[in-house]
């Protein structure tokens, strides 16, 4: 459970609880409101392909692993990808593209400065005007929008849901009853394909099966894996720290690696630490002889910082993630990436 939401979003009887029967009304508003600026909107054409990923709940579900990944199958079709992003938590309103040399996470967001490692990526919360700046840019094939499902200022040629396998959709309920972003049946008429995250052989509760009876679309099964195992934590005490949606996935793969003992420090999606916490963190890597280990996320919110921050950072193992499907979904989702470009083409 993320620490910024409400226990009772993701608990059994969350549904009836007192707190979302409270907040019914509310809900309702915002489910109103969500459909509304969809019937208002005229989608813009930037004239590239676009494709969407995004999730039907709140909090983090895996896009950004997905959108490097697609950003990686098209280049591998020869195709230069460049994501677009709002910029979550960053400071420039854009259109901007991304330095990852120069900007840093509270300028332009952790994700897109992520992304930017090895992407081109453009920030801008006027998602119109950034995929104008991209479609006039040179050298730039299709566009892969990042968290923009319920955004309808933009035309979309193939849309991505994505699901955690063991968070699935809560309650099944709306902002702020529930973690939905807009009525479920809504949503499912927005996108072209479900990707369940880490649902290959996990205990996903009957998710994927509800999500085929509702959705006629391809319902995909994937998983996030280490790029490379941490060496050398066997034997020794590690303190595992993130500031994600869910550390919970995170905390376990590093738990995989098979340290003496682990502690585990979550923190709220998207912290920005501080030197409180650089230092307590160190103190306490100090005191138990232990080592340090976080997200790609939050090592690049600790790019160019100073003090205890940097020493943070620099004393940090990082634990670089990739999405893996199997070799039968696989196929399945490049045969909607090229449907995509040829639609297109024709047009």
């Amino acid at each position: 459970m993320r620490l910024d939401e409400p226990s009772w979003w993701y608990a059994g009887d969350g549904a009836e609880s007192l707190p979302a029967r409270l907040l019914t009304p509310v809900e309702h508003i915002y489910a109103a409101l969500a459909e509304r600026r969809f019937a208002k909107a005229t989608p813009f054409q930037c004239g590239l392909p676009v494709i969407c990923v995004g999730n039907f709940t709140a909090g983090g579900t895996g896009k950004t692993p997905l959108t490097r990944f697609l950003i990686e199958r098209l280049r591998e079709r020869d195709m230069t990808a460049a994501c677009l992003s709002r910029g979550y938590g960053g400071s420039l309103t854009g259109p901007v593209w991304v330095d990852a040399e120069r900007h840093t996470a509270r300028e332009v967001g952790d994700e897109p400065l992520l992304i930017a490692q090895d992407a081109r990526v453009m920030v801008g919360r006027d998602r119109k005007a950034a995929a104008l700046a991209i479609a006039e840019s040179s050298g730039i094939d299709a566009v892969i929008m990042d968290d923009g499902l319920q955004n309808p200022s933009l035309a979309k040629d193939l849309s991505f849901a994505v699901v955690n396998a063991q968070r699935g959709l809560g309650n099944g309920r709306v902002i702020p009853a529930g973690p939905l972003r807009a009525r479920l049946g809504f949503q499912l008429g927005l996108v072209d394909a479900i990707v369940v995250m880490g649902g290959a052989g996990a205990e996903d509760g009957g998710l994927f099966e509800r999500l085929r009876s509702r959705f006629h679309g391809p319902v995909l099964q994937a998983d996030v894996l280490p790029v490379a195992p941490l060496g050398g934590l066997a034997e020794r005490i590690v303190i595992a720290y993130a500031g994600i949606a869910n550390p919970e996935r995170f905390f376990e793969l590093v738990e995989s690696f098979g340290p003496q003992a682990m502690v585990r420090r979550a923190f709220a999606d998207h912290h920005a630490f501080s030197e409180q916490d650089a230092r307590a963190l160190i103190a306490e890597a100090d005191r138990l002889d232990a080592d340090l280990v976080t997200t790609e996320k939050d090592a690049i919110r600790l790019k160019g910082a100073a003090g205890a921050r940097a020493e943070l950072a620099a004393r940090s193992r990082t634990l670089p993630i990739r999405v893996a499907f199997d070799e039968k979904d696989l196929l399945r989702l490049d045969a909607l990436i090229d449907g995509a470009l040829k639609t297109v083409t024709r047009r």
